[in-house]
């Protein structure tokens, strides 16, 4: 059964029109030559298997052109579909899951950790310590822990450090590199093992990212920078010109 219906699939792709000019004009050619036609109705003949042909290529330009505009069409859905799955440069990461994620990355985090321009008091409520803060300290693959600060952070410095210097892992936490000049920004960088890239937390200063009260700053919202990101390069600079100005 399916051996038919194959061979009735081919049949239905024959050009029959094609098939049917070539037995006519085979016969003509045959009448004519046994003097059975006239040269007037092989003229005629002829002309009307022209006429034939042209039309079959009209209506195959017609398909082409068909088939042409629907490729146009994939290559386009395909093109939204391609951008849609490449992976995004920032994630943004609202109050509900702030305290999660800052954990994992401080959790996942390995070598060199960076604390540029935070704001200290943040730190000072032993749950919050617990929670951002500690699980930097106590991750033994963080080598050392690095804070570049501004100087109205001082006081604040002095407060939290009995309580770093309580803590296992106290001994990676670098004297801070001091600057004057405000910052909008506030970055924790540091390599990632589950992705073997430089990835880093991203805050601005001010609303709608930071929460401002009498006690503390809270960020609200944060943006997890991907390793892949072209912003990371930027960063490390801002960092590194900081340091060597220092």
């Amino acid at each position: 059964m399916e051996g038919v219906t194959m061979r009735m699939g081919r049949l239905l792709h024959l050009e029959w029109d094609a098939i049917a000019g070539v037995i006519a004009a085979v016969t003509a050619i045959v009448l004519e030559l046994l003097h059975l036609i006239q040269s007037e109705v092989m003229l005629t003949l002829i002309v009307i298997l022209v006429a034939l042909l042209f039309l079959r290529d009209m209506r195959r330009e017609g398909a082409v052109e068909r088939l042409e505009s629907r490729l146009v069409a994939v290559q386009a859905s395909l093109r939204e579909i391609e951008v849609g799955l490449l992976p995004p440069d920032a994630v943004l990461i609202g109050p509900n899951r702030i305290r999660k994620v800052s954990t994992e990355f401080l959790a996942h985090a390995s070598g060199e950790m960076t604390w540029f321009n935070v704001c200290l008091s943040m730190y000072r409520p032993p749950a919050l310590f617990d929670a951002l803060l500690r699980p930097a300290l106590e991750n033994p693959r963080v080598t050392i822990i690095r804070f570049i600060l501004d100087e109205d952070q001082r006081r604040p410095w002095e407060e939290i450090l009995p309580t770093i210097r309580a803590c296992p892992g106290a001994h990676k936490v670098q004297e801070p590199t001091w600057i004057s000049k405000q910052e909008s920004i506030s970055l924790i960088v540091a390599d990632s093992v589950a992705t073997g890239r430089t990835e880093c937390l991203l805050s601005f200063w001010g609303e709608p990212f930071m929460a401002r009260s009498t006690e503390r700053n809270v960020p609200r919202y944060i943006f997890h920078i991907q390793g892949h990101s072209e912003l990371i390069s930027r960063f490390l600079e801002i960092l590194r010109n900081y340091r060597l100005s220092a």
